[in-house]
């Protein structure tokens, strides 16, 4: 029987689709795009992207009231330069400094390329690009085009991409990198397409490099304001070697769940009545009052969480970020959130005279002291509300359910100055990559994906440049790699074995995400942790044996699943490692301390926290996966580069060796 299952594998193998090609693109976002695109204008043609859908991902399909692109300031007469934008950057603690630096240096000429392709940004008369301040911006380096930025970026590089000719692979899904732990060899994918199709199911491709442009992991969570259909990738790349870094830095903050949008700016300054119910829609009450003696603190905080949209800990005691907390606990009573636009909170009028100073002024000076939240909204913001209503939620008419949601990773997979990782030929460019810290400015991340695509195309176009041979160790990978998804999909597809638990694919999924958004989202305890980390392990290490895919359409749920249990044990287990270490609350995390302090005395004593002191600021965790345990170790932040520039010298390395060592 093994040698008939040798040669059936072995024939099945041979009989696989395959590619051969330098570089796989991962990923259809604005990172995706750019990598391919810069890597064909720098002269390389032996490229393809992969994605399992084209037109989804979160450069595609979400944004917010004004999202921002971060970049060097390009207006006015305020002092800036590449040396004062990477200290920016790199303050925000456990930030590499060769990466803010990267960043700064290519932020103006990834944001004028963008220009050039069709991104409308604005401009005055005179061709200046201006700005305003957003989050932890001490300059106006920000800019926007809308709520919509990431969109006309995607698609304006997806049109330069589709004009080049560049090959893309639409509905494929990664379900394996393949590597030996060191380097990287290939990629094996499930055709979603073809799916129940048991010989054109998989497809190999063999490549010298990745760019792994996946976006953050956002299916670990349930409550996410990740577009449906956005779910990441990173487990993959832990199970193939790559080192995790930063992975306890997240941004979370209140969004509708219905469509997934952010609840900032105006959505929160024309003060929103908050209220919940049961979860069949009864019981309607307005939960905030139970807390607040003053109606207008309340409101008052609820304004500033427009301006203060994510969720952080410094905020917690006497700031907006009370209201976060607010919301949490009364979902994790089982209940569930709106925003009531119709109706003032309190009911009756407002008094706006009452309200605290920046609050009273913003909304004077924006002629809205007026009316009902929804008169305020149409009044100062119209296409706020034209955008909820052309995705079927009328906000004159109906409430807005909402919640404490998974945003944005600051940390992903470990990379060098040039977006490589520790696994040769492997590059992560996009949120799936590690170059932010605990803090960033508002509209980093785009640009950060850009500059990461950059980089990763320059040094592959100049020292990556082989043609894909016979390579036996991709071989031997490919042969694993094809037994275990045959094995895998077979135990999924073919029934319940006897006396085993088998539980649905879909089912498995659900539990697994609440309990990330439960335990390992914006509240955090050790106990919790510890404990949603021996269950994911238990999932993972049953995998095989208890999942079951209701037909061959949920296939591919099946190894996503996988994907994102590796991703919660890895993640979890940085959580954990982070407070072995004495790591505190800090970003947008409020571990749980009973030797600290609650943001206020009628709070459970799960919110007692201490405050972090900056004391792990310049040092960084980075994480392995290996043997189904996740190993650490800490370092400090790489300094911002101090070269000789003298232009002679840059001049010559660049004519040599396009500056690439």
């Amino acid at each position: 029987m093994e040698g008939k299952y040798y040669m059936e594998l072995q024939w099945f193998q041979e009989q696989t689709r395959r590619y051969r090609l330098n570089t796989v693109i991962v990923g259809s976002g604005a990172a995706g795009f750019n990598a391919a695109d810069q890597l064909w204008s720098l002269g390389q043609r032996d490229i393809a992207i992969v994605t399992d859908h084209v037109k989804a991902g979160t450069s595609r399909n979400t944004g917010s009231d004004k999202q921002t692109y971060y970049k060097l300031t390009l207006a006015g007469e305020e002092p800036d330069s590449v040396g004062e934008m990477a200290k920016t950057l790199f303050s925000g603690q456990c930030v590499d400094g060769d990466l803010a630096l990267c960043e700064a240096a290519l932020s103006a000429q990834c944001f004028l390329k963008l220009v050039n392709l069709g991104v409308p940004f604005p401009r005055n008369r005179w061709g200046e690009y201006v700005g305003y301040k957003t989050d932890h911006d001490p300059r106006c380096r920000a800019t926007s085009v809308g709520p919509y930025t990431s969109r006309y970026m995607t698609e304006c590089l997806e049109a330069s991409v589709r004009g080049k000719g560049i090959r893309i692979f639409d509905k494929m899904q990664v379900i394996r990198v393949l590597s030996d732990g060191k380097r990287v060899c290939g990629l094996l994918c499930l055709d979603l397409d073809m799916a129940g199709d048991e010989k054109e199911r998989y497809v190999l491709f063999q490549c010298e490099n990745v760019i792994y442009a996946t976006g953050g992991p956002a299916g670990m969570y349930a409550d996410s304001v990740y577009p449906a259909g956005h779910y990441g990738a990173s487990g993959l790349a832990f199970e193939a070697g790559v080192k995790g870094k930063n992975l306890t830095e997240w941004q979370y903050g209140m969004a509708s769940v219905r469509p997934r949008w952010n609840v900032s700016g105006t959505y929160m300054q024309v003060l929103p009545r908050f209220y919940s119910t049961d979860g069949q829609g009864n019981d309607e009450r307005e939960f905030l009052r139970d807390f607040f003696d003053d109606p207008y603190e309340m409101m008052s905080k609820v304004f500033l969480k427009g301006y203060q949209w994510p969720f952080d800990v410094r905020k917690a005691a006497g700031g907006s970020s009370i209201i976060d907390i607010l919301v949490y606990m009364e979902r994790c009573k089982g209940r569930r959130i709106f925003l009531d636009y119709r109706g003032n909170p309190c009911g009756g009028q407002v008094d706006f005279g009452r309200l605290e100073p920046e609050a009273q002024e913003y909304l004077n000076r924006a002629g809205a002291c007026f009316g009902t939240p929804i008169e305020r909204l149409k009044h100062m913001n119209l296409p706020a509300v034209e955008f909820y209503r052309e995705r079927g939620v009328d906000l004159e008419f109906q409430p807005l359910e909402i919640a404490l949601c998974a945003q944005h990773n600051n940390g992903g997979l470990s990379i060098d100055a040039w977006w490589q990782t520790n696994v040769e030929g492997f590059f992560a460019v996009g949120e799936v990559s590690a170059s932010h810290g605990v803090y960033r400015p508002g509209g980093s991340a785009l640009n950060a994906g850009q500059v990461g695509a950059a980089r990763a195309a320059q040094y592959i176009a100049v020292r990556r440049t082989e043609a894909v041979g016979e390579n036996g160790a991709f071989e031997a990978a490919a042969s694993r790699a094809l037994a275990w998804a045959e094995e895998l999909a077979e135990q999924a597809l073919d029934g319940k074995a006897a006396g085993t638990d088998w539980t649905s694919v879909r089912e498995l999924w659900v539990q697994a995400a609440i309990r990330m958004s439960r335990f390992g989202a914006a509240i955090r305890s050790a106990e919790q942790i510890g404990m949603a980390l021996r269950e994911t392990e238990r999932a993972l290490e049953q995998f095989g044996r208890m999942v079951q895919a209701e037909g061959i359409g949920d296939l591919w749920r099946v190894f996503r699943l996988r994907d994102i249990l590796i991703s919660q044990q890895v993640y979890l287990s940085a959580m954990l490692d982070y407070i072995s270490h004495g790591g505190k609350s800090r970003g947008s995390a409020l571990y749980t301390n009973l030797s600290g302090k609650k943001p206020d005395e009628r709070l459970p004593e799960e919110f007692a926290f201490c405050l972090d002191d900056g004391g792990l600021g310049k040092m960084v965790q980075e994480a392995t996966f290996k043997d189904g345990r996740t190993e650490f170790c800490w370092r400090e932040v790489r300094p911002i580069p101090r070269d000789d520039d003298f232009f002679e010298n840059v001049w010559r390395g660049y004519r040599e060796n396009g500056n690439v060592w």
